[in-house]
């Protein structure tokens, strides 16, 4: 469409300042080459092209100021959805200023603070494109052996419990196909009620890692726990967790065999948290499960206290189609504030602990914890080599959160390896030896079209074109009457400027007209 606006203003204004046999010739050139009707070709021509007038539109609300602000945020929220990141704007300005890291006027928070999310994904649309440029999904695994030691409890069997009911899963972090050794897992546990997580590292799946790790998330977390859900692994079904649970009175059920849906909830935490942190890289090793575990420490505290997320609050059916409705966006932390089962003098020292955390300080180490963790993936297991940089200081981390997106990715462990450019072909040119006949054909005929030259083709050569290259035929020819456009655009254009300048001449050699009048005058 713009080299064909590009031709019809270059051609249109020669055509209307030439002379008859001029703009026959103009013609002629001009309905070869788009294959136009001569009329039609004629009022295109003569027409003017008119520039389009802006409408006026409204008042710009949410100018560069509340741009450049909200990346900050949704820097320093960790790139998470509009929806989200609008539960969480209020929050996230009051830490940070109460920290210093951020300086708002009064009129900037409040239209901040009044934003929609879909407001705040269209002004973040070019900003995430660039940000999220050469991501891709990986699909996850199946589960295993079925036990029939424990209960099922299926995703409709929750009905609201209170917090401390928890499901619980691994993530393996094998870089992809496992195809054989012992990989670093992250233990994932997720509250049903609040979405409290916890995420821990173990070398390899044990029974004997379960217990240990289900015993510091229970003496860490803010309420009682009262239930375990997991899946059908081995790790889980044995005779020490069943034993464990039923010594320390925790409901232990479990989800049906190749039913991912009944774990849902922990399920989409190892997308939005593991895979979000981690990444899919391979890890493997002693010192890969440090690292690791380092990551999961530091990350705990920015997920439970500044990452809103959704809780579904009703799912209908109607035919084939299924309307979910979902709660406004909660912090883990702000569930746990308002369910009435939890003490006040627990509410009160979480409420303390949030006051006193910083969510850029937290962010910051997360990026260096991630950068540690990308090391030991690349390092394919091996012990990670010892490297001088040092630290970024926290303030230059902050004054690059306005800018870090025009950079695209830039979590550590989420950066691919460089490709190759793929600059030869795959296929046979099925037109390498018949080329220079199909140019031939359309020099002498400009308006055949790529269905006739392949009928042509198919009559010369019946055994090597019988009709299935026609699409590959048709962007050859496209390609070609693109190029043939721009080098009649460009011809046209320095024609015209060729006569500008001998127009200028000529009029430099005339007479000026005051000299002629003066003339005229004295001879009277």
């Amino acid at each position: 469409m713009t080299t064909r606006r590009e031709l019809i203003e270059a051609v249109g204004e020669r055509y209307r300042r030439s002379e008859r046999n001029g703009k026959r010739q103009i013609l002629d050139e001009f309905v070869e080459l788009t294959g136009y009707h001569r009329k039609h070709a004629i009022r295109v021509l003569c027409r003017e092209q008119q520039p389009l007038k802006a409408k006026p539109g409204p008042q710009r609300r949410y100018d560069d100021d509340v741009h450049a602000a909200l990346i900050l945020l949704w820097e320093a929220a960790d790139r998470i959805c509009g929806k989200r990141l609008k539960a969480l704007i209020p929050t996230l300005i009051d830490s940070m200023t109460r920290h210093g890291h951020l300086s708002l006027s009064k009129d900037l928070r409040q239209r901040l603070k009044q934003i929609s999310a879909a407001t705040i994904d269209r002004l973040l649309r070019d900003v995430r494109e660039q940000a999220f440029s050469g991501q891709r999904r990986r699909a996850g695994g199946i589960g295993n052996a079925i036990r029939r030691a424990v209960p099922i409890r299926t995703f409709t069997d929750w009905n609201n419990p209170l917090p401390g009911y928890l499901e619980v899963d691994f993530v393996e972090h094998c870089g992809g196909t496992k195809i054989d050794g012992d990989f670093v897992h992250s233990f994932v546990m997720t509250d049903i009620a609040t979405g409290w997580t916890e995420c821990l590292a173990m070398p390899f799946r044990s029974a004997s890692f379960v217990l240990e790790h289900v015993e510091q998330v229970r003496a860490a977390l803010p309420f009682p726990l009262r239930g375990l859900d997991c899946d059908n692994d081995s790790a889980f079904m044995n005779a020490s967790v069943f034993d464990f649970c039923k010594a320390t009175g925790i409901e232990l059920t479990r989800s049906r065999a190749y039913k991912k849906n009944d774990q849902a909830w922990v399920e989409q935490k190892n997308g939005s948290v593991v895979r979000r942190l981690v990444g899919y890289g391979k890890l493997r090793g002693l010192e890969a499960t440090e690292t690791l575990a380092s990551l999961c420490q530091v990350s705990r505290l920015y997920i439970n206290f500044f990452q809103p997320s959704f809780k579904l609050k009703s799912k209908t059916r109607h035919g084939a189609k299924v309307t979910k409705r979902y709660e406004a966006p909660l912090t883990p932390l702000e569930r746990v504030l308002r369910s009435p089962s939890i003490p006040e003098t627990t509410k009160r020292s979480l409420r303390a602990r949030f006051r006193r955390l910083d969510p850029l300080d937290l962010l910051h180490r997360i990026r260096e914890a991630q950068q540690r963790v990308a090391q030991c993936s690349a390092s394919g297991g091996l012990p990670a080599p010892a490297t001088t940089a040092t630290e970024v200081p926290l303030s230059d981390f902050l004054s690059s959160l306005g800018t870090a997106w025009q950079a695209g990715e830039i979590r550590p462990t989420h950066h691919r390896k460089a490709r190759v450019p793929h600059d030869w072909r795959t296929r046979e040119d099925p037109f390498e030896n018949t080329w220079p006949k199909i140019l031939e054909w359309l020099e002498t005929e400009p308006n055949i079209t790529a269905k006739q030259l392949s009928e042509r083709l198919t009559a010369m050569a019946p055994a090597l074109y019988s009709g299935a290259q026609l699409r590959t035929l048709q962007r050859r020819v496209k390609v070609w009457r693109a190029d043939r456009a721009r080098e009649l655009v460009t011809r046209i254009l320095s024609g015209a400027d060729t006569e500008v300048v001998k127009a200028d001449a000529a009029t430099q050699r005339q007479p000026s007209p005051t000299n002629d009048s003066s003339v005229t005058i004295s001879r009277e």
